[in-house]
């Protein structure tokens, strides 16, 4: 079998993660793979990295003729099985790119974001047409390709993303490594949450909740992983300054982007995932995978990952009040963390596991091969 996949985002999050790590499961199922993505691009360099075959565009976009071009001739030149983009953005290169190489392959396309405009004039009619079989990374990313794009329900399936739970497994991280590199103490407890630094992901909440709790409690840290994206710098700004303002700068720890994640994971106590409107939630499943215990948003993909006080708890989406109600419970209680840990890594172990989840993929497109036959 082998597999063009396309991701022409500049930016680093976990759409184009995602990519990468599926791309060297497949890898290690004999399914060779290739990456179309943006040179100079972080998940370019990443795929380079870790030695995955790839294939450098200059520029993407709603019509940019020269990458039609570069990618129709590189699909004359190759034969490939299964075309699978993680970008709806890529329709606009790829359709006119397969139409003119001729190119019958089926074409997947993997919906990682919502929409909110409505994408049925006769030009998305013309590029969904072409799309064979769309899956969503949760349900409610399924309601939204319902309600915005030309497609019907029998052309959706639901495949989650994927955690490798070998790599994030509590038995392999280090959880003093990290704790010791930020001058934790051994009684301290670690609240965090790890996303990129832009708008919608809860840093605000957050961090005006961390001010409560620690006017309650003297011996909380508090972590933030992660980084701006490409064009996010300001934000990236706006949260340190806020951390100034709330006199939290000997309480609050910016760990910046992290490729040791299982031991930032562990190294935590409780983590806090307050995004306002997440499409599924890699950070959480991950985090989940090393038995910690969540507090998260009730709200969008969260619901197809977290029961309330089951495997984690619910706060309501955007409330500060009800966010430190929340932690203020797993701060208090250390049974309780360990039970919704345990359960959370078992979630996370039967519903996410990135051997299920490359398998489900790998199921689709045999059957579209079949099809194709």
């Amino acid at each position: 079998m082998n597999i063009l996949m396309t991701c022409f985002s500049r930016s680093w999050g976990g759409m184009e993660m995602f990519v990468v790590t599926l791309s060297r499961q497949l890898i290690t199922k004999n399914i060779n793979v290739t990456i179309a993505a943006l040179s100079g691009t972080k998940i370019y360099e990443e795929a380079a990295k870790v030695s995955i075959p790839l294939k450098a565009i200059n520029s993407a976009g709603y019509f940019k003729p020269g990458s039609i071009l570069k990618i129709a001739s590189y699909m004359k030149k190759n034969s490939f099985d299964i075309i699978h983009s993680h970008y709806s953005k890529d329709l606009w290169t790829l359709v006119p790119a397969l139409k003119l190489s001729r190119n019958q392959s089926p074409l997947v396309l993997t919906k990682q974001l919502g929409s909110f405009i409505k994408k049925k004039d006769l030009l998305h009619k013309i590029l969904y047409k072409r799309v064979n079989k769309i899956t969503a990374i949760s349900t409610v990313i399924k309601n939204n390709l319902l309600d915005t794009c030309p497609v019907t329900e029998d052309k959706i399936r639901v495949i989650y993303n994927a955690v490798d739970t070998n790599k994030f497994d509590p038995s392999k991280a280090n959880r003093i490594k990290v704790r010791e590199e930020f001058k934790i103490g051994y009684n301290e407890t670690v609240i965090g949450m790890s996303a990129r630094f832009t708008a919608g992901k809860g840093y605000e909440e957050f961090l005006h909740s961390a001010k409560i709790l620690d006017g309650k409690f003297d011996n909380l840290k508090f972590v933030l992983v992660g980084e701006p994206s490409y064009g996010e710098d300001d934000y990236g700004d706006e949260i340190k300054k806020l951390v100034d303002e709330l006199n939290l700068n000997d309480k609050v720890i910016f760990t910046g982007f992290r490729t040791d994640m299982p031991d930032i994971y562990s190294a935590m106590d409780i983590f806090a995932f307050p995004s306002h409107s997440e499409a599924f939630g890699m950070a959480l499943t991950e985090a989940m995978a090393l038995n910690k215990p969540v507090v998260a948003s009730n709200s969008n993909g969260v619901l197809d990952i977290v029961e309330d006080g089951k495997n984690g708890l619910l706060f309501q989406n955007k409330n500060v009040t009800n966010l430190t109600e929340k932690l203020e419970q797993l701060i208090t209680s250390e049974g309780e963390r360990e039970n919704l840990g345990t359960a959370a890594r078992k979630t996370v172990v039967e519903k996410f596991d990135l051997d299920k989840i490359t398998n489900d993929f790998t199921d689709l497109y045999k059957s579209l091969m079949k099809e194709d036959l």
